[in-house]
């Protein structure tokens, strides 16, 4: 993308209503714009993250198993009366009418949607175990939106569901997608710590809520530091084998929120391995057995030919906010830090001189090199805005092409999260950016 064609409308000044670092940066970014309280509309660069977060998430839950279809954002009210949610779930349901004067919802989960999908198919225990997932907006009026993407009405969400014949599959289900969430948030650069939870209005009696630590975090958390020293990703994993000791691994060390907190168990861990911090939620799993299933009517017939309830759970990941999520756990005071999976550009070339022969076509060439993950700025700016825009858009790499440098063939190259910066020759700085 050439900078002097894109639609980037950046901010120098900080509005008014953004009180954390996320809200604040992805409107200072051109990220999105707010287009009414708590819902944002997504332009290039922040729609370009949030591809690159959906696709991670995407890959993960199929590799684990899961296989994606697409649910309506609009749900009848009939469906939810069956499960007996549509009265207790709250003001924070958007509840309209269509023109025949049926009542109809935006869905904030679908939890009933799925099952009367599947129990249309679903006949015998051999059509056991599933996984459905889609990647669906939702809407939930919350009373008080607030921080951006962080905590918006309208949002971008992972939702899955298991359907088991009995509990041993439901939590084999259920481990597949603890380690799953362990796997995706990594491979976006986040330490996520899962804590039991609470079920809500999901329902169920087993659940953990997946948080990275951030000061700006909602809840207080409380962990023991083994949780934060552990490499997710330094092991492959086999969703068909045991995933016990995983689970086990992470769920026998203390992890909490304040809801959970609990002060003689936490007095067990040793001081030195205490961690206290603030935690934002990104990800939370539910097993909730038959609930959906025996008040909505799913049975499919046992290997003895009884009618079972088919044992479930539901999955979600909020795709859009851990966008802000990421910002929040990367950033300093000139901009966004993106780990490299999921920036929006991978490397941003910077023409310190356009107009100049040398310095045009070596920044030409480098950004060719990495077309279409990479952005040139080839405005005609001065240097410093060129560098305090990369800063605050968070390029992991920047490559600095100035009349000099270029005359000798050499690049200046920035590493966005260290600082680091380094004068290579145009090889060894592709190489450099390539194998990072």
């Amino acid at each position: 993308m050439r900078l002097s064609r894109a639609f980037l409308p950046t901010l120098k000044e900080t509005p008014a209503e953004a009180q954390i670092a996320s809200h604040r940066l992805m409107l200072r970014a051109g990220m999105v714009r707010q287009t009414s309280a708590g819902i944002y509309a997504w332009l290039p660069l922040g729609w370009r993250v949030l591809q690159k977060v959906e696709q991670i998430v995407r890959e993960e839950q199929d590799a684990a198993g899961a296989q994606e279809i697409l649910m309506p954002t609009i749900q009848t009210a009939d469906l939810w009366r069956q499960s007996g949610r549509y009265d207790a779930y709250g003001p924070e349901m958007l509840r309209l009418r269509d023109r025949h004067d049926r009542e109809m919802l935006f869905g904030p989960t679908n939890e009933e949607m799925v099952t009367e999908i599947f129990k249309t198919y679903a006949k015998s225990y051999r059509d056991l175990p599933r996984n459905l997932y889609h990647i669906q907006w939702k809407f939930r009026d919350e009373v008080r939106p607030r921080f951006g993407v962080m905590r918006g009405r309208e949002f971008l969400m992972k939702d899955a569901y298991s359907f088991d014949l009995d509990y041993a599959g439901a939590q084999k289900s259920y481990r597949r997608m603890f380690v799953a969430y362990l796997r995706t948030f990594a491979r976006m650069g986040l330490k996520a710590i899962p804590m039991q939870a609470d079920t809500g209005p999901i329902g169920g009696n087993l659940s953990h809520e997946f948080l990275i630590l951030a000061e700006t975090g909602e809840s207080q958390v409380y962990l023991h530091k083994d949780l934060l020293d552990f490499d997710v990703l330094s092991q492959p994993v086999d969703y068909e084998g045991d995933l016990s000791p995983t689970v086990d691994f992470w769920t026998s060390r203390y992890a909490a929120t304040d809801e959970k907190h609990d002060e003689a168990a936490w007095a067990q861990v040793p001081a030195a391995s205490q961690v206290s911090a603030r935690g934002i939620e990104i990800g939370h799993i539910f097993y909730f057995g038959t609930k959906y299933s025996a008040s909505m009517g799913l049975s499919v017939s046992g290997p003895d030919g009884k009618p079972v309830a088919p044992e479930m759970g539901s999955y979600g990941i909020g795709v859009s906010r851990l966008v802000g999520a990421i910002i929040e756990a990367n950033h300093d005071e000139a901009g966004i830090k993106w780990p490299d999976a999921v920036a929006p550009f991978k490397v941003a070339v910077l023409n310190l001189k356009v107009g100049d022969a040398a310095t045009d076509a070596l920044s030409e060439r480098l950004y060719r090199t990495f077309d279409p993950d990479a952005v040139y700025d080839d405005r005609a700016d001065r240097a410093g805005a060129k560098f305090a825009d990369a800063d605050l858009l968070g390029y992991p790499w920047q490559a600095i092409i100035g009349p000099r440098g270029a005359a000798a063939g050499m690049v200046e190259l920035k590493r966005r999260a260290t600082g680091e910066r380094v004068e290579l020759s145009v090889e060894d700085a592709i190489a450099r950016i390539r194998s990072a």
